[in-house]
């Protein structure tokens, strides 16, 4: 005799797979948690970033950097770790020499000013970005860029 497999009732199918999603949740809560207190160490406005926005608009950089621990330079260096850091000074990257002249911080609100513009900012940077031009947005790629670049996850 064949016997017929029924198909678990929808709420046995709902808890499963909510079990199953919970194999991550501790690591998850962590990164939140960890994503909430860099954001939150932030001054303000960038302490109150879309960081959804803020990953999208990054794209544009990813074009030519990376921002994760050990990520390659590209066109443009690595940003891991930019905050608080002399211009100019990842290891292996060769800068335009107008940007080692700078001597210049990265803070959120130099990186802000550096971002609306940096041809305008600082002439003769190789760095051929024209800039974004919206305030809100430079305020969520520069807390997304905190977050990654402090270790937060991506």
């Amino acid at each position: 005799m064949t016997r017929m497999l029924r198909a678990p009732p929808p709420l046995a199918l709902i808890l499963l797979l909510t079990a199953c999603n919970r194999v991550g949740s501790a690591s998850d809560a962590e990164g939140a948690a960890k994503t909430a207190a860099i954001l939150a160490a932030m001054p303000a406005p960038y302490n109150t970033a879309d960081l959804a926005n803020g990953r999208q608009a990054f794209q544009l950089c990813s074009a030519c950097h990376t921002a994760i621990e050990g990520g390659a330079n590209m066109t443009g260096p690595n940003l891991y770790g930019v905050f608080g850091r002399k211009t100019a000074s990842a290891v292996d990257y060769k800068y335009s020499p107008v940007l080692k002249a700078a001597g210049w911080i990265w803070t959120p609100a130099q990186l802000d000013k550096w971002l609306a513009s940096p041809q305008t900012t600082l002439p003769g940077t190789k760095m051929a970005f024209v800039g974004l031009k919206d305030p809100k947005t430079r305020t969520d790629v520069i807390a997304y860029l905190h977050v990654v670049s402090s270790g937060g996850p991506p």
